[in-house]
């Protein structure tokens, strides 16, 4: 069913508006110079490892590996990621080209 203009505008407005909240509540609540919390401090240092094993079940759950196959342009592309995040430590280079070599892999196999 399409929006009218009107609920279009609403949502765009709605979903913007809540991104800048998101985006601006840690400076609204860390704002002056207490020391944080040792709970905020602990999530920042295990929520990180937490979101990428969700991210990597999310990936691979659809992957299908008792036939040809068998995973391997999964395989290939994390493995790549990895080996390239642990030599040069870039999220955007490890995650670029593993997604170009997958989408290659893809159309090879």
């Amino acid at each position: 069913m399409p929006l009218t203009p009107f609920q279009a505008l609403a949502v765009i407005f709605t979903v913007a508006g809540v991104t800048v909240l998101c985006r601006a509540l840690p400076f609204l609540l860390f704002r002056d110079g207490r020391p944080v919390s040792s709970g905020v401090i602990y999530l920042g240092r295990v929520l990180p490892y937490a979101i990428i094993a969700i991210l990597m079940v999310y990936c691979l759950r659809g992957v299908d590996f008792t036939s040809v196959p068998f995973g391997a342009p999964e395989i290939i592309a994390v493995l790549l990621t990895v080996a390239i995040h642990v030599w040069k430590r870039s999220n955007l280079l490890s995650i670029g080209v593993s997604t170009a070599v997958y989408m290659l892999l893809l159309r090879l196999f």
